[in-house]
Formats: structure tokens, sequence, C-alpha cells
């Protein structure tokens, strides 16, 4: 309601998040899923014209069936890939650098923080810029300080041409080209929710809100649909915080990073990091219902983009920080970047 802020001044304001349920339902597929590779931090999964390409830090790999090979590596972490039909490779490093197939794209200088990039028609390719004020990794500072400087970009690479489609997004993470080729379907990671950009540069329209998790990238399903990855859950601790700007500020300033009041990839490995009562483990046993400043989610978005199905590993599990997805044939092939494995998820033994 309108008069919201005003009441809230006297009745109090309640922090919610969106609950896991329906198609969001909690299960145990991604805990149970066959192992495909273990690999440090998998990220940037992607499949075109019979190749499967991945990301470990500053190593290319390309995957098949029973192992992987490193096709190149570079001097600062790979933030995002794609792949086109045809072979052409488009790679972005965290320090703000753009290669396509053999030449490096010159960038305005506000396009330093990019999360994902995907193919077009006509020669084109579209980037999300994270933000203009921090470069990919450093995205958990990006989400303290609430920002809103990210951008959509698209790229004429005949031409040489590059203009922004959207700005003002906060931390866009995610994108991929909806079927009929008119708009982008974007994750807007920090204001939870998935944008539809047209290409002809009029305003993104939300198409899917309040995700119980931080959307990341997205990538087509058999069906018409796509494959949305979540990278870490919404908490009611980490929300609250954000709405305090004096203890924000404090923490900030006087713990390390890993262990501040936000969401993680990972979670569990140290005594320092911050704990909620009912994230306690009681007799050994680590409640999966808990509240986690980490989770491993990914989900299957029809062609309205509304979410059909879900596959999880939860509180107790250890398949965190789902940052990619990509279906080939009956698997869904899964990166955990929190959990430093790539899973392989059979499509054809699940009931949507």
């Amino acid at each position: 309601m309108i008069f919201d802020p005003i009441l809230d001044l006297f009745r109090g304001k309640a922090v919610t998040i969106p609950p896991l349920d329906g198609a969001f339902r909690p299960n145990m597929v991604l805990d149970e899923a066959q192992v495909q590779r273990d690999v440090a931090a998998p990220d940037n999964l992607c499949a075109a014209g019979g190749r499967i390409l991945f990301s470990s830090g500053p190593d290319l790999h390309q995957m098949n069936a029973t192992s992987s090979t490193i096709l190149a590596n570079f001097e600062a972490s790979i933030s995002a890939i794609a792949l086109a039909q045809d072979g052409l490779l488009a790679l972005a490093l965290d320090n703000g650098r753009l290669f396509v197939g053999d030449n490096e794209i010159t960038l305005p200088d506000e396009m330093r923080c990019l999360t994902a990039l995907c193919f077009g028609q006509d020669n084109m390719l579209y980037a999300c810029n994270g933000s203009s004020a921090h470069k990919p990794s450093d995205w958990v500072m990006d989400l303290m300080a609430a920002n809103a400087l990210g951008s959509i970009w698209q790229i004429d690479l005949a031409r040489g041409k590059i203009g922004a489609l959207a700005t003002g997004l906060a931390f866009p993470h995610g994108l991929m080209l909806t079927a009929d080729g008119r708009s982008l379907l974007v994750a807007e990671s920090w204001k939870h929710r998935l944008l539809r950009v047209p290409l002809d540069g009029t305003k993104p329209i939300p198409v899917l809100e309040k995700l119980p998790g931080y959307p990341a990238r997205l990538s087509p399903a058999r069906d018409g649909g796509a494959w949305l990855s979540l990278f870490a859950p919404r908490n009611r601790l980490v929300e609250f915080v954000l709405q305090e700007p004096a203890y924000l500020a404090d923490m900030l300033q006087s713990v390390p990073r890993p262990y501040w009041i936000a969401p993680s990839l990972s979670s569990g490995t140290s005594f320092l990091e911050p704990l909620q009562c009912g994230g306690i483990k009681t007799m050994g046993i680590h409640k999966p219902w808990s509240p986690s400043r980490s989770y491993g989610l990914a989900a299957r978005l029809d062609s309205a983009c509304r979410p059909v199905t879900s596959f999880h590993s939860r509180a107790n599990g250890n398949r965190h920080g789902v940052t990619s997805v990509v279906e080939i044939g009956t698997s869904l092939l899964v990166g955990a970047k929190g959990g430093d494995v790539i899973l392989d998820v059979d499509l054809s033994a699940l009931v949507a």
C-alpha cells in the first residue's frame, strides 16, 4: 500500500521473504545427483555446437562424458562465457577485459563488471554489466551497498558499436535471448526478479518477481522455457541488516568479509561465520530447513516464465552456490560453484 512506509513508523515493520513452496518446494535432487566432475569453483557452464565449456577460476575447460581439458588460462578469473552455434567464443574476465574469438573488445569505462554474455542474431553480442562500482568477484560488496548501478549492453561485432539497452539495474547476473528474438530475459539479482528487456531500447518489464533467492545465469530449456540458477538464498537476518545502515557500516568496517552477515556461495566451514539459532547442530544433526547463508537451487521456468519445478541442495547439504545450469539431452548439468562440483541430474528419471 502507498501508506505503508508511514504506517510502519507506528506499527513496526516486518522483514518477510517468499517461502520455499509450490514449484520451489524443497527436495534433495541436487544432494542425490550424480557427480559429473569434481573441480574448484565451476562456473559459466554453456553448450553449443556439440561442445560443453565451463570456467574454474582463470581456467577455461572443455568437458566431455569422461573428462575435461583446460583450453586456456588467463591472468584473471573468468566472469562470463558465451558460445555460439558456429563455435565463436566470447569470454569476459574479472578485471574487465572482453574477448570475442581472437580479438579483444574495447569497452566503455563503466562496463567493467561483465557477469553474463549471450549471442544474438546479426553478429550481436549482449552483455550484463553487474555494477559500475565493483568487479564481479566483489558482488557481496555491491549488495551491501544496495547499489543499482548495473546495465545491459548490445555489442555489434560487425560494426564495432556498443550501446546500452537498460541502465539502473540492481546487479544483472544472467541473460538469454527470448524465443521471438525481440527481447532479452534478464536476472536482476538484488531485486530478486527477472526482467524482459526489449531490444528496441524501451523500458524493461518485470516478468517474475519475489524469488526466494538471488537469481544468476539463465539457459534455454527444451520445452521453450528456461533454466534459472539461484546462487544464494534470501534470509531474513540478511535483509534486516540491509535495513540498518549504522550496523551495516560498522560490520563492513570491523568484520572480515568472509564473516559478514551476507549471502554466500558456501557456508559452515568456520566457527567464525554468523550463525542463526535454527542453524545450530543439535545432537550432531544440521536441520535441512534451518536458515542458511548458502543453498543450492536451480529452477525450470515455462515459456511464460512461470516456475514449474526446482532442484535443491538444502541447508544441511554441500552442493551450494549454483551459478549456472545447462540442459543437454535428458541431463541437466549443474555447476555448484560453492560446492566445487558439476552435477548431472537425470531429467528422464524426474517427474515435473
